[in-house]
């Protein structure tokens, strides 16, 4: 079901996680973005493994959340693997046609499967433990320093986190739209690819008109209580780094260090 998925959902919790800065959760991701592209063996991959396995325990967050996490991209993990599988040559495995896969391909496509899986994963818990409000605070500090060559830091932070926000709200009115047009004999998961799409039509209109009354509503929600941009704005409470995010920082620099001596030592 749509509404299985978490995307863009907060759980709230009082973990080591929850309790970070945002702004360090934010570099974090980051620099691990950058770093899991340095893996490039299986002692690189156990590694990575062991560090986005540990984070999600100490989120105390369920299991079944890395499941949620990957499901909306579940196309995209296995167009990765399929890619690798048939187009990289090597010592030949298995042949049919123009089809064949080799234990090179096998090999490269399990890795770099991982490495999107574990990219997901870690950057799910980004949202799965910071909440909107304090995930716009911690983006708008790290913005801040553009503002000066005109780049409206508040409102690209609003932007992004309404867009986050509203992930789930659309999931849940996709969940509710599909299940009313069944009830009223459409089919969306039979017959030929063209007639899919064109079933998907009576979906996807409500689904537009939804959303765009959902945007208006916000957008006059937000004029009635005076919001006028982030100019001259204050907050009940001040963003400010502790000891727990200097370690969290430091975590994923040393295994940013480990990457790159296994790839290059």
């Amino acid at each position: 079901m749509l509404t299985d998925i978490t995307l863009g959902q907060f759980f709230p919790g009082n973990s080591f996680l929850h309790r970070l800065d945002p702004r360090a959760k934010i570099i974090g991701t980051m620099i691990f973005i950058v770093a899991i592209f340095l893996a490039n063996s299986l002692w690189a991959y156990i590694g990575v493994a062991v560090f986005v396995m540990g984070n999600f325990w100490l989120s105390r967050l369920p299991a079944k959340l890395i499941l949620s996490s990957l499901k909306p991209l579940w196309v995209i993990i296995a167009f990765t693997m399929g890619v690798h599988i048939f187009t990289t040559p090597g010592t030949l495995v298995w042949h049919w046609g123009i089809l064949h896969i080799t234990w090179e391909g096998l090999t490269q496509g399990a890795l770099m499967t991982a490495r999107l899986v574990f990219l997901i994963v870690f950057s799910s818990l980004l949202t799965y433990t910071t909440s909107p409000i304090v995930l716009t605070d911690g983006i708008e500090h790290l913005l801040k320093p553009f503002s000066r060559m005109g780049v409206p830091a508040h409102e690209l932070a609003m932007m992004m986190t309404i867009a986050l926000r509203f992930i789930p709200t659309l999931l849940e009115e996709t969940d509710r739209i599909m299940k009313a047009q069944t009830a009223r004999g459409a089919n969306f998961t039979c017959g030929s690819i063209w007639q899919r799409g064109k079933n998907m039509i009576p979906l996807l209109v409500p689904l537009f008109v939804s959303a765009f009354r959902r945007a208006d509503e916000l957008a006059t929600a937000m004029e009635a209580r005076c919001y006028r941009g982030g100019e001259g704005r204050t907050r009940m409470y001040e963003l400010t780094y502790t000891r727990r995010d200097g370690i969290a920082i430091t975590a994923v620099i040393v295994m940013t260090i480990f990457l790159a001596v296994l790839r290059w030592l």
